[in-house]
């Protein structure tokens, strides 16, 4: 599976893995208004995958709350 630049700057955060360098350019892409969308994809779908592992028989739920 092939991660966008988003998803993997993401990822680093997450993991306290993220570099000086990396921290401010996903800092830009979020407050870009074309590339905050970018990311704002990529946090929901790595937010689904903690829904759908943390729920019974792995059912993704509603999208909407």
């Amino acid at each position: 599976m092939s991660f966008s630049r988003a998803e993997i700057l993401i990822n680093k955060l997450i993991s306290n893995k993220i570099s000086e360098e990396e921290l401010a350019e996903l800092l830009a892409g979020i407050s870009d208004d074309e590339g905050g969308k970018t990311y704002s994809d990529a946090l929901e779908i790595y937010f689904n995958r903690l829904l759908k592992e943390n729920r019974p028989n792995g059912e993704a739920g509603p999208k909407e709350l």
